[in-house]
């Protein structure tokens, strides 16, 4: 799918961006290797892992949910569990999933309630992210791009790549444009 491995490049070149929708800082990602991860033994894919340097730090799980589907939180946990079998790693765990809007969130939580209410599974709505912290944030702006409707998204890309070119070094000006006309590019819309 288009917005997972959208996603996946997004986080491999700005892994500050995730720690940012979490509302963590972005110094935090230095912490942090981005890989996406293959489960062994069935066809399980974890979209991403953010794995720490540390084992104070958490293990975060990431999956980007862009489709209704049912029974999405059973192959999550089901995907995590083994992971963590598997590998038996120190660390404590959260997960992320990353949704363009409440609408696309079908899945029932009856079963998992517990791991919401606990915050060990966080919901990110896209389109709900509002505030002055996102708002200022090039990157967080760079994902909303991603939902944006299409009536606004060449506006809102010339506003954010101008943004761009006043806020970061010529590196990042590079990949951040780059990506800006990878999204565009994709006409990946809700």
């Amino acid at each position: 799918m288009k917005t997972d491995s959208l996603f996946y490049r997004l986080f491999q070149e700005f892994p500050d961006i995730f720690f940012e929708l979490i509302g963590s800082t972005p110094e935090v990602a230095n912490n942090y290797q981005f890989s996406s991860v293959e489960v062994k033994q069935t066809a399980f894919r974890i979209d991403g892992v953010f794995l720490p340097n540390l084992e104070s730090n958490r293990i975060y799980f990431v999956e980007v949910q862009f489709q209704p589907q049912q029974e999405f939180y059973l192959r999550f946990l089901a995907e995590i569990f083994l992971y963590l079998r598997q590998n038996k790693p120190e660390n404590d765990w959260s997960a992320i999933v990353l949704y363009p809007s409440s609408s696309t969130d079908a899945a029932n939580i009856k079963h998992y309630q517990e791991f919401f209410d606990s915050g060990r599974i966080r919901r990110i709505y896209l389109n709900e992210l509002r505030g002055e912290v996102f708002d200022n944030s090039i990157a967080i702006r760079t994902v909303k791009l991603i939902v944006a409707p299409e009536s606004k998204t060449v506006e809102q890309a010339r506003d954010l790549v101008k943004r761009v070119r006043q806020q970061s070094g010529q590196l990042q000006q590079e990949k951040f444009i780059q990506l800006i006309e990878t999204i565009l590019s994709t006409g990946q819309k809700m």
